[in-house]
C-alpha cells in the first residue's frame, strides 16, 4: 500500500527563546501512506510539521527528503520544493480573496512558470475531478466555508505533489463539512500515490490516517494500532 521513505525526521529539536518546542522528534513518513500528527495545544505538532516542510530549520537532529538533508539546501532550493514536490491545506484555507476559486488553483503552477492558459487549464480540470467547477467563477467569500477548504485541497495537489502537509485542516468546520474535506483530502491523494502529513487533535479526524504519531512535550511516540 506503502512506498519508500519519502521524509524523515531524526532527533529534531526546536526551541523559540527559552520554550523547547521539539526535544528529539523523529518520524518516518512513506510514499502514499497518511499520517496524523496527534496531541494537546502546544505540543509541538505545527513546530514539526513545519521543519518537516523546510520552513522552519530545526535547532538539532535532521530532516531528509528523498534522502536529501533539507539544512543543507539553500533557501531558493527550500522554496522550490515547496511550488513543486509539496503542497499545503490550512485550517482556514489562506485563500486570496481577490482572485476566483479557479485563479486561487491556478495560482501555485502560475508561482512556478507555467503560462496563464495552461496553468487555467489544468486548475480546471482539478477542479473538475474534485467535483468544483460550480465555484471556478466565483470568489473565496462568495462560497461556503467547505467549499473553500475543498477549494484549498485543490490548489494542494494542483501541482501533483508527493507530500501534502495539512495542518488542522477541519478546525474552522463543522462536523459534516469536516468529513467531506477529509474524505476528498484523503481519497484524491490517494489517487495521486501522494503522501498527507496531518496535523489534528481530533480522533475522528485522525481516523482517516494509516497511522497516528502522539506528539507531547516535544517528542514522538508512534501508536500501535496501525489501520
Amino acid at each position: 500500500m506503502t512506498g519508500d521513505v519519502l521524509l524523515e525526521a531524526d532527533g529534531v529539536g526546536k526551541a523559540y527563546g527559552p520554550t523547547e518546542a521539539l526535544a528529539g522528534a523523529s518520524l518516518r513518513v512513506r510514499a502514499g501512506e497518511v499520517v496524523a500528527l496527534m496531541g494537546p495545544s502546544g505540543a509541538g505538532k505545527s513546530t514539526l510539521l513545519h521543519c518537516l516542510a523546510g520552513i522552519v530549520r530545526p535547532d538539532s537532529g535532521t530532516v531528509r527528503y528523498r534522502g536529501a538533508d533539507l539544512a543543507t539546501l539553500s533557501d531558493r532550493a527550500r522554496s522550490a520544493l515547496r511550488r513543486t514536490d509539496f503542497g499545503f491545506v490550512f485550517q482556514f484555507g489562506q485563500l486570496v480573496p481577490e482572485l476566483t476559486c479557479l485563479e486561487n488553483v491556478a495560482l501555485p503552477l502560475r508561482l512556478n512558470g507555467a503560462r496563464g492558459r495552461a496553468a487555467a487549464q489544468r486548475a480546471r480540470t482539478m477542479l473538475a475531478d474534485l467535483g468544483l467547477e460550480d465555484v471556478a467563477g466565483k470568489r473565496p467569500g462568495e462560497v461556503s466555508g467547505g467549499q473553500g477548504q475543498r477549494v484549498a485541497v485543490a490548489r494542494a495537489l494542483v501541482t501533483a505533489p508527493s507530500v501534502v502537509f495539512a495542518d488542522e485542516p477541519t478546525g474552522a468546520l463543522d462536523s459534516l463539512n469536516g468529513e467531506q474535506v477529509m474524505q476528498l483530502l484523503t481519497t484524491a491523494a490517494r489517487e495521486r500515490d501522494a503522501a498527507i502529513v496531518l496535523v489534528t487533535h481530533e480522533p475522528r479526524v485522525a481516523a482517516y490516517s494509516d497511522r497516528e504519531v502522539v506528539v507531547r512535550d516535544g517528542r514522538t511516540r508512534e501508536l500501535e494500532v496501525t489501520r
